[in-house]
C-alpha cells in the first residue's frame, strides 16, 4: 500500500503541523480564510443559496453564513461552498486550475465548528488540504481542465477531506483511505459554467470532502491504488496523462503557483484584458466615446472559458468578456454591483460591447507563453482619431506574482461581508480572522458568523 499516489499523499499530510509550516504560507493561507469567508458572506444572500438551504436535512453546530441556523458539517460545507462560489469572487489556482479555498474552508470551518477546534487547528487543516489538492492538480496538468472537466468539483473534494481528516485528527492509513473515498466518486463538467450548477458543485465538494473522512473514520476503505488503476482518474479522465513524481516535488504549492486572489467578480480569464483596457484608457486619459474598438488576443484558454457574447443573465455575463470591459468603462468600475439583472440592460452598454473582438494569435501556442501568461491578454484600442494603443499584461493584479495589497484585501472582505452581516460585526469578524491562530475556539467565529434568516 505504501507505494500508492494516496498514502504518499496521506502521509504529507498526517506529518503537517503549525511550527511546520512557514510563516508566508501561514500568511497566504489567513489571507485565503478572510478572502473566502468574505465572498461567502456576499454569496450567502444570492438566490441559490437561499434555494439551497431548504434542502438542509439536520442539525449541528456549524454555521451557515450569515444566516441564524446551525446544523451538521455536511449541510454547512454544502450551503457555505456554494456561498463561496456564487459569485464567482472566489480565488484561484493554477495548480490544476482549480477554486480550491471555495471548497476547503468551508469544510475545514464546518469540521472546526462541530469538534470546537482551535484556531491553529483550522489553519493547519486549510493548509494541509490546499497543499494536497494542488500537488495532485500539478500532477495531473491543465490537459483535465483543458478536456472540459471542472476540476474544482474533481479535485476539491480531495483537498476537503484532507483538511476534514486533519480536524478529525484521522492516522495516516485513514487518510490515505479518506483521498481514495473522495477520488472515487470524483466529477464535474465545465457545461455547468454560466448555470446554478457550478457554485453547487463546489458545496458538493466540500460535503463530500467531508462524507469521505468521515466514512474513513468509521473504517470504510477506498480504492487505494485508485491513481494507479486502469480505471482510475488519471486513465478515464485525462487520456492517462500524470506525473506523480510532483506530488513529491519540493516546495509549497500556496507559495507558488501561489493563489490568485480576485480584484473583480468575474472569471479570472477576463481579468487581465480588463486591467490592460483600464491601464490604456487611464494612460492615455481617453474618453469611453473616443474608442472605436476593443481588440483582444487572448490564450485559447480564454476563448474557451469567456463563451458568452452577449450575456443574458449575470451569471452569463461573469463569462463574458465583452461585457466585463464594456461594464468596466460604461459605470466606471466592476463591482458586485455591476452584476445584476437591470446593470445588464442599458442599450450603450450593448453598443460598447459590441466593439469588443476577441480573438488567440499563434503567440500564446508557444508553451513558455503560457507559462508566463496562462490567462494574459494584448489589448489594442482602435480610436476614432485613427491611432491604435496597446497593452500587454500577462497576469492580473490580484495574481500570486502581483497580490492584492492587505489593505484592498480588507476593502474586499468588508465591502462583501457587509452585504450579509453589520458593518460593526463584520470589522470585528475582520480583526479575529487576521489573529486566527490565537483564536483558543472557532466559537469565537461562529458567534460573528451567523445572522438570524429573518435578519437577511
Amino acid at each position: 500500500m505504501n507505494h500508492y499516489a494516496t498514502h504518499i499523499l496521506a502521509r504529507q499530510a498526517t506529518a503537517m503541523t503549525l511550527s511546520s509550516i512557514p510563516g508566508d504560507v501561514r500568511r497566504i493561507a489567513c489571507r485565503a480564510l478572510i478572502d473566502t469567508l468574505g465572498v461567502a458572506l456576499a454569496g450567502s444572500t444570492m438566490p441559490i443559496v437561499q434555494r439551497l438551504k431548504r434542502t438542509l436535512m439536520s442539525e449541528g453546530k456549524a454555521s451557515t453564513l450569515g444566516g441564524g441556523r446551525s446544523v451538521s458539517p455536511l449541510d454547512a460545507a454544502r450551503i457555505n461552498g456554494c456561498a463561496a462560489h456564487a459569485l464567482d469572487f472566489d480565488d484561484n489556482c493554477y495548480a490544476g486550475f482549480v477554486h480550491g479555498s471555495a471548497v476547503i474552508i468551508p469544510a475545514a470551518l464546518a469540521v472546526a465548528q462541530q469538534y470546537d477546534r482551535d484556531g491553529a487547528s483550522l489553519l493547519t487543516a486549510i493548509v494541509s488540504g490546499s497543499e494536497c489538492q494542488y500537488r495532485l492538480g500539478e500532477a495531473l496538468g491543465q490537459q483535465l481542465y483543458q478536456r472540459g472537466w471542472w476540476t474544482t468539483g474533481v479535485l476539491g473534494a480531495v483537498g476537503a477531506a484532507v483538511a476534514a481528516a486533519h480536524l478529525l485528527r484521522l492516522d495516516t492509513p485513514q487518510v490515505a483511505h479518506a483521498i481514495a473515498l473522495a477520488l472515487a466518486a470524483a466529477g464535474g463538467s465545465k457545461s455547468a459554467f454560466g448555470s446554478d450548477a457550478k457554485a453547487v458543485m463546489a458545496g458538493l465538494a466540500a460535503e463530500r470532502g467531508i462524507q469521505s473522512a468521515l466514512m474513513a473514520q468509521a473504517g470504510i476503505t477506498g480504492p487505494l491504488n485508485t491513481l494507479e488503476h486502469h480505471y482510475g482518474l488519471p486513465a478515464l479522465m485525462n487520456d492517462a496523462q500524470w506525473q506523480p513524481k510532483r506530488l513529491t516535488a519540493p516546495g509549497w504549492r500556496l507559495l507558488r503557483p501561489g493563489l490568485d486572489v480576485k480584484r473583480i467578480p468575474v472569471c479570472l480569464s477576463a481579468h487581465a484584458a480588463v486591467d490592460a483596457v483600464v491601464a490604456l484608457v487611464q494612460r492615455h486619459t481617453l474618453a469611453v466615446d473616443e474608442i472605436e474598438q476593443i481588440r483582444c488576443d487572448v490564450p485559447q484558454i480564454v476563448l474557451a472559458n469567456l463563451i458568452y457574447a452577449d450575456p443574458l443573465t449575470p451569471q452569463q455575463a461573469q463569462f463574458s468578456l465583452p461585457y466585463a470591459i464594456a461594464a468596466t468603462l460604461f459605470y466606471g468600475e466592476l463591482t458586485l454591483n455591476q452584476l445584476t439583472q437591470a446593470s445588464l440592460e442599458p442599450a450603450e452598454l450593448h453598443v460598447l460591447m459590441a466593439k469588443v473582438t476577441i480573438a488567440s494569435s499563434t503567440q500564446w501556442q508557444h508553451p513558455q507563453s503560457l507559462q508566463t501568461a496562462p490567462e494574459g491578454a494584448c489589448v489594442t484600442l482602435n480610436l476614432k482619431s485613427g491611432r491604435q494603443l496597446s497593452c500587454r499584461v500577462d497576469r492580473a493584479l490580484g495574481n500570486a506574482t502581483h497580490p492584492l495589497s492587505d489593505e484592498a484585501l480588507d476593502d474586499k472582505f468588508l465591502s462583501c461581508a457587509q452585504r450579509a452581516l453589520p458593518a460593526t460585526t463584520s470589522r470585528h469578524l475582520l480583526d479575529q480572522l487576521r489573529q486566527v491562530i490565537a483564536l483558543p475556539s472557532v466559537a469565537q467565529l461562529s458567534r460573528l458568523l451567523e445572522k438570524p434568516d429573518h435578519e437577511l
